[in-house]
């Protein structure tokens, strides 16, 4: 069995809403780079192969032919005057090549999912993956299409019965949450900034799935300003004891770093060394949960070149088991090849708090409702977990 397989595509880079959009696709080149100088590519247990763009029909088990349609008529011209949809705004603007763009970054998911249910790999990484703002019916918040709402329907279609997802994206998991809202078979967690003060404006603790699937939606929204103590404090208190209730067969998790300190789109403060302490969670539930099924995916990240690269590139390390120091230096080549191709330093560590352990206490251990991150986390906790037989109060 392959130990990490990673789906990596030259092709990714024409995702790409232009030099001036948030998201720009050299975060994923850069991280690709990081993780090859590192030596992380070449493991005798790591794979890389490339992705394979869904069809049509893959996508539509998740969109409606209207939406997919859309995004074919404004791929062909980006200038067409479709209306609806979410197309053409802002956030999420036309481009051409759109369609075979994102069916790329669905493929590969759908790849990753298809991998590890099979057993050909334990665990399995898509970097351009994590599009978790995507809807049925339209495109929002920089997402096409939901690959990852494809990929868990792609499991669902072909056995699994208890799929988890976890999400840890400074935005919440809204597109993913609405696909699976009221479906039994599959959880969603939340980890995010509160909408009450960051986009989409949803995931509050009271949403919490379907007549059909209550309490199969979980959302911890946190204060602006949360850092490493708050943030790991929350996922510690939620994430571990609903999948433990849950038992999923797989979990499938987006890893947005935009919480980070750095992100220009955000107002959390985690740095790269708490990002790298919940991947570690995550991996160490897989194992525990699900026999090491994992499917981990990318998502928001819009500092290019301090965050995205350092951070995916320590998931790719996790995800292939052999882990890097958070005090390693960054290599010279990749700090010099940062510098000839986008004119910036590079960071020099692997992490931001050269080492200093990241304190923030268990749950058991004792609360404080006044603390705006435990009143948020005892939302949650008393919104979801009497229906899975957990105590709010106590762990």
């Amino acid at each position: 069995m392959i130990g990490a397989r990673v789906v990596w595509d030259q092709r990714f880079m024409s995702y790409d809403f232009g030099d001036a959009h948030p998201m720009h696709p050299s975060r994923l080149e850069l991280t690709y780079r990081l993780c090859d100088a590192l030596g992380l590519l070449s493991l005798p247990r790591v794979e890389v192969v490339p992705a394979v763009e869904a069809t049509d029909d893959q996508i539509r088990s998740v969109h409606t032919e209207a939406l997919v349609a859309a995004v074919q008529e404004v791929s062909a011209d980006p200038t067409a005057a479709v209306t609806g949809h979410g197309l053409g705004l802002e956030d999420t603007p036309n481009f051409a090549g759109m369609h075979s763009a994102t069916a790329l970054a669905v493929g590969a998911t759908i790849d990753a999912c298809r991998s590890v249910w099979t057993g050909e790999a334990e665990h399995a990484v898509n970097i351009a993956g994590g599009l978790h703002h995507g809807m049925p019916d339209s495109v929002a918040g920089f997402c096409v299409y939901n690959d990852a709402a494809v990929g868990i329907q792609w499991l669902l279609d072909h056995g699994a019965e208890r799929v988890a997802y976890v999400d840890i994206d400074v935005h919440h998991g809204d597109g993913v949450e609405r696909v699976f809202w009221d479906d039994p078979r599959v959880m969603t967690v939340s980890v995010h900034e509160t909408g009450q003060a960051l986009f989409p404006g949803t995931g509050f603790p009271g949403d919490s799935g379907g007549p059909g699937a209550p309490d199969s939606a979980v959302n911890v929204a946190l204060p602006p300003g949360t850092g490493d103590e708050g943030w790991l404090r929350a996922i510690h208190a939620v994430v571990p004891q609903v999948l433990r209730a849950f038992r999923p067969q797989i979990i499938v998790s987006q890893q947005g770093c935009d919480a980070h300190f750095a992100d220009p789109l955000s107002h959390l403060a985690v740095s790269v060394d708490g990002m790298h302490a919940a991947y570690e969670l995550v991996h160490e539930l897989t194992h525990e949960l699900t026999g090491g099924r994992w499917v981990a995916l990318g998502g928001g990240g819009y500092e290019l070149v301090q965050v995205v690269p350092r951070a995916w590139t320590h998931l790719v390390a996790l995800a292939a088991h052999h882990p890097l120091s958070l005090t390693l230096d960054t290599p010279e080549s990749w700090r010099e090849d940062v510098a000839r191709r986008y004119g910036q330093v590079a960071p020099q560590r692997m992490g931001d708090l050269g080492g200093r352990p990241i304190h923030y206490g268990t749950w058991g251990s004792g609360y404080e409702l006044e603390n705006p991150v435990d009143a948020a986390v005892m939302a949650t906790r008393r919104a979801i977990f009497p229906g899975w037989g957990l105590d709010p109060w106590f762990d």
